[in-house]
């Protein structure tokens, strides 16, 4: 069975994202396309790894994070990558809480806010 291979264009219209996000996230090192000319494929590897970018970015991971993560598995495998990831899913879990709470708080103040002006209003 042949290998998937993803031209750039077909790599962003599989992962919904536009050239320059793609670019970027070569240019960063998250990504490293097989290059033949000028054209760039994207393998199983790298269809693989923009799967665990886009998850993270979802997650609220920073980009930094991300590359940190994914260059543990490179240097010392799967073990340590996910010992990793509990470690960066804890703390962003607390940040997302954090989140939550604010966001809840101000929620609340607005509809007070807003109730009391439709009130004032007769």
């Amino acid at each position: 069975m042949p290998e998937t291979r993803l031209s750039f264009k077909e790599m962003c219209a599989r992962f919904d994202v536009t050239p320059r996000t793609l670019r970027y996230y070569e240019y960063i090192e998250l990504l490293a396309p097989e290059r033949e000319g000028r054209a760039r494929y994207y393998g199983p590897r790298e269809l693989a790894r923009m799967t665990l970018i886009l998850r993270g970015r979802k997650f609220g991971f920073s980009l930094e994070d991300i590359r940190q993560w994914l260059l543990i598995y490179e240097k010392e495998g799967t073990q340590a990558q996910m010992r990793k990831w509990v470690a960066l899913a804890d703390r962003q879990l607390v940040d997302l809480a954090e989140q939550k709470r604010n966001l809840d708080e101000t929620i609340a103040e607005l509809k007070a806010l807003r109730d009391e002006t439709a009130r004032s209003l007769g």
